[in-house]
C-alpha cells in the first residue's frame, strides 16, 4: 500500500472520527473540571486524574459514575 492510498483511507473515515474526537475532549475536559471543584472522591484525585485522561473515552465515564462521591 502506497502512502497515496493510506492517506486516502484515513480521509474516508475522517468524518467519522472528528465527532469522536471533540467527545472525548468534552468529556475529558469535563471530568478534569468536576475533579479539581470536587473536594471527595472514591479514592486519590491523582489516580482519577490519570484513569480520566489516559483511558480513552472510558476513563471520563467511569469517573462520573464510580469516582464521584456525594456531598
Amino acid at each position: 500500500m502506497t502512502n497515496l492510498n493510506i492517506l486516502d483511507e484515513i480521509m474516508k473515515y475522517l468524518p467519522l472520527l472528528i465527532p469522536l474526537f471533540v467527545i472525548q475532549i468534552g468529556l475529558m475536559i469535563a471530568a478534569i473540571v468536576d475533579l479539581v471543584k470536587r473536594e471527595k472522591t472514591r479514592g486519590p484525585k491523582w489516580m482519577w486524574a490519570l484513569i480520566v485522561v489516559f483511558v480513552n473515552m472510558i476513563g471520563p465515564i467511569v469517573y462520573f459514575v464510580v469516582g464521584r462521591e456525594e456531598e
